[in-house]
This record gives C-alpha cells, sequence and structure tokens, in this order.
C-alpha cells in the first residue's frame, strides 16, 4: 500500500474514532442535559443566518468615535494603587477590543495634580477608542460657584479625554458620612455647565435610573449620551449606607426605590416619540444590572435610539483576577453578541 493511502486510512479512523467518542459522550451527557427555564424574551430563529465570521464587527457611533461592538466599560473607580492598575487592564481591554470607556470618579486629579498620570489611559486605549473622564453634580456645581470649569477642560485635555460623565447622585450624596450637600437641581447646573463649555457630556445616575420626567429633561439637552445606571446593578446609594451605621437603619428603604435598564429604555422609546423634534439626545447607554450579553442584547434590541450598553461589576470582577480574566470575559460577551445578533429576535 503507498503512502498516501495508508495516511488517508488512518486519518478516517482517527476521525471515526472521534465521532464515537462524542456520540458516546452525547449518550452519557443527554440526561443531564434537560432545561426547564426559557428565557422568554426572544424568538429563537435559527433559519435565517450563517454563523458569525472570524473578525465580524457590530459598528456603534458614540459622539464622534466609533465602537467596535455596543458595549461600554462604565466608570468604577480610580486614583489608587489598587484601582490603577484595575483601569489599567480595563483601558488595555477597551482598546484590543475597541469598546469605549468611562473612568471612576476623577474629582481627585483635580485636587492632587500628581493623581493626573493615574487618569492618563489613552496610551492604552489608543486614539479611535472613546475615553470619558468623570465627575460629580456637586463637583460640577462647584466649579460653577467657583468659577473653574476651566480646570476641568484642562484636565481633559491633559489625559486625551473625548469629555466627561457628570454623575448625578443626590441619594448617594445624602447617605454618604462625607457627602456634599447639592444646593441647586442637578438639571440647572447641567444646563449652566454646558452653556459654559464646549467639552462631550454624558449624563449618568449611580444605581437607581432616571425616571420619567428627568428623562424628559435630559432627553432636550445637547448630551452626547444618557447613562443609566438604572436599579438592579451596583447601587451607590447602598453601599454609602454600608457604610454609614447611623443612618442605614432608618433610610435603607431608599435603595429599593427607582427603575430597571428596561423600564428605562421603555421610558426612552415613548420620549422619542413624544418630544419628537424636541429631542437633543438620542444616545443611551443601558447599564445597571447588565449580567450578560443577552440582557445587553436585550436592551439595544428593545430600544428605538442608538443604544450601547454598559457594564461595571462583572467587567470589575474579572479585571481585579488577571488581564487574562478580563479579556477572556469580553471574549464570550462579543461572541455571544454576535450569536444573539444572528439567531434571535426580541418578542415586542
Amino acid at each position: 500500500m503507498d503512502a498516501t493511502y495508508m495516511k488517508e486510512a488512518k486519518a478516517k479512523n482517527i476521525k471515526s474514532q472521534e465521532t464515537a467518542s462524542r456520540k458516546d459522550s452525547h449518550m452519557e451527557l443527554a440526561l443531564q442535559s434537560q432545561v426547564s427555564e426559557q428565557d422568554d424574551r426572544f424568538y429563537y430563529e435559527p433559519m435565517l443566518s450563517a454563523h458569525p465570521k472570524k473578525g465580524d464587527t457590530w459598528k456603534v457611533k458614540l459622539g464622534n468615535k466609533t465602537l467596535n461592538f455596543p458595549i461600554w466599560i462604565s466608570s468604577m473607580t480610580g486614583g489608587t494603587l489598587k484601582t490603577n492598575e484595575v483601569n489599567k487592564r480595563l483601558a488595555i481591554a477597551a482598546g484590543k477590543f475597541g469598546l469605549g470607556m468611562g473612568a471612576g470618579s476623577s474629582r481627585i486629579a483635580l485636587e492632587d495634580t500628581l493623581k493626573v498620570k493615574d487618569f492618563d489611559l489613552r496610551p492604552l486605549l489608543g486614539d479611535k477608542v472613546p475615553y470619558y473622564l468623570n465627575f460629580g453634580i456637586a463637583q460640577i456645581e462647584k466649579s460653577i460657584q467657583e468659577k473653574s470649569i476651566v480646570k476641568i477642560q484642562k484636565l481633559v485635555e491633559e489625559v486625551s479625554a473625548d469629555g466627561i460623565f457628570i454623575h448625578v447622585n443626590p441619594l448617594q450624596e445624602w447617605m454618604q458620612p462625607e457627602g456634599d450637600i447639592i444646593q441647586q437641581s442637578p438639571l440647572l447646573t447641567i444646563r449652566q455647565f454646558i452653556k459654559e463649555t464646549k467639552l462631550s457630556v454624558i449624563v449618568k445616575e449611580v444605581g437607581q435610573g432616571f425616571g420619567y420626567e428627568s428623562m424628559k429633561e435630559l432627553m432636550q439637552l445637547p448630551l452626547t449620551a444618557i447613562e443609566f445606571a438604572a436599579n438592579g446593578g451596583t447601587n451607590f446609594s447602598l453601599l454609602e449606607l454600608m457604610r454609614n451605621k447611623t443612618k442605614s437603619e432608618y433610610l435603607m428603604p431608599f435603595v429599593h426605590v427607582g427603575h430597571s435598564a428596561v423600564e428605562m429604555v421603555e421610558i426612552s422609546n415613548k420620549l422619542l416619540v413624544e418630544l419628537d423634534k424636541k429631542t437633543k439626545c438620542t444616545t443611551f447607554i443601558a447599564s445597571g444590572g447588565i449580567k450578560t450579553f443577552l440582557d445587553g442584547y436585550y436592551c439595544t434590541q428593545l430600544s428605538k435610539g442608538n443604544t450601547i450598553y454598559g457594564q461595571a461589576s462583572e467587567m470589575l470582577r474579572r479585571a481585579q483576577i488577571s488581564q487574562e480574566a478580563l479579556d477572556e470575559f469580553i471574549q464570550y460577551q462579543i461572541e455571544g453578541l454576535l450569536l444573539a445578533k444572528a439567531f434571535l429576535k426580541i418578542k415586542n
């Protein structure tokens, strides 16, 4: 027999053994593979698409940048030795996969110039990835009163950020032992800030979301985006009450107040119709309780706006382990998202 025949016969034998092994494992696992729960948010449509191809992307615009996938690494932390390492891992991943990223509270960099370097993540992110600093509404209010907005503008330029998040957190500030007192409505402060600066601005909550009237006002402002930071994910009011033993016994009911990401998508959909031409912001980051790519996919497809989804705690958990753990998590988020896009249609 010639060598070619022997090689082909050997390959067929290996293939046959692999098939037999797979069939045996199928038989052994069949009884363990029964699913009792059903995700009833979707129609599963296996007839309409091929598998995603290697290198496929899902481009989404945010401001003047384009994300490769509709995934945002939501603002978390920064400014200390431990948190800086985590932020570097997040920035490397955002740059690698072409995602957007928000820094944690950047106030510390205004108070201590030595901390500016901790927010200089652009070399890790690359030029194409959207990157936003993050300031609380009380800090913005103070900058207006002290006529020091220029310091925020300078910091944004210094670290080559695309703009800033303003996190609106009246409940968190009230629960926080060392919290700031907000002296005027956040809406008035944000209007004043936008009027006095040309910075790209995204407004977010910190774990309880925005109600109908707040969203109505925000969507009429020339914002780059609105991030929900809805109820269901990390709740910073609860976090502060866990630190504040005096108030926690009495004010804990507040942590159950708020709106889910899905409810906020529905609110924004309604307002897009009601406001019509008065709408100036139609880009949303659906975050708060987004545990999996299916949660994120559902929100992006349910929304009538330009919507991506954000994750904080799920990213943070992996980033604290290692760069490899974070990259693997994001890779499978992307894989799941592309499979969902190919084979799932939401039920309206």
